[in-house]
């Protein structure tokens, strides 16, 4: 039995993201980005009601700022309190589990996009999709950025313009790029 596309991005299998299902769901999520980062902050409020009700979960008191982006918005989890400040960029192309009270600082990006190493298959737009888990109470540096795969504990830091390729273990501090415990 053949799997769509989508259904290969969601099992972490190699997909094409050059997809006519994939690029629907983009598009919806570009309108709710744009909604997001255009309307008045008045108007706004903490997360504009389109990208709220495009992600796969999103707890109480959680303040997004402006702009924001991300391509599909429904493999996006955020838990109470969660705050992600202006510029951030989340490529939510498996599911990205942001914990309670986390604060991301500006222009953090975090990829789960991890693309073949393979210059023939990569051309074709073969990728694959591995998850991001940040734990509750953590502090990303600005302009950090979270790479495919990696889990954030409880408690810890990353230092801004950091480069994360491993996991950080709970109440650590990671800082440089690539980030390493402080």
């Amino acid at each position: 039995m053949t799997s769509t596309e989508r259904e290969k991005m969601a099992a972490g299998e190699w997909y094409c993201c050059v997809d006519p299902e994939l690029d629907a769901l983009r598009e919806t999520a570009k309108a709710a980005v744009h909604s997001h980062n255009t309307l008045a902050p008045a108007a706004r409020g903490p997360v504009a009601p389109l990208l709220a009700a495009l992600f796969g979960g999103m707890g109480e008191d959680v303040l997004i700022e402006a702009p924001f982006h991300c391509p599909y918005g429904f493999n996006i989890f955020l838990a109470d309190g969660v705050f992600i400040n202006s510029g951030c960029v989340i490529l939510d192309t498996a599911r990205v589990t942001i914990g309670t009270r986390t604060m991301l600082g500006p222009a953090v990006q975090i990829y789960c996009a991890d693309h073949h190493r393979d210059p023939v298959k990569r051309a074709a737009g073969l990728e694959q999709a591995r998850p991001v888990t940040i734990g509750k109470d953590v502090w990303i540096g600005g302009g950090a950025i979270i790479l495919p795969g990696v889990t954030i504990g409880d408690r810890a830091i990353v230092g801004a313009g950091s480069v994360v390729t491993k996991d950080v273990p709970e109440g650590a501090t990671a800082r440089g790029n690539p980030a390493r415990i402080a």
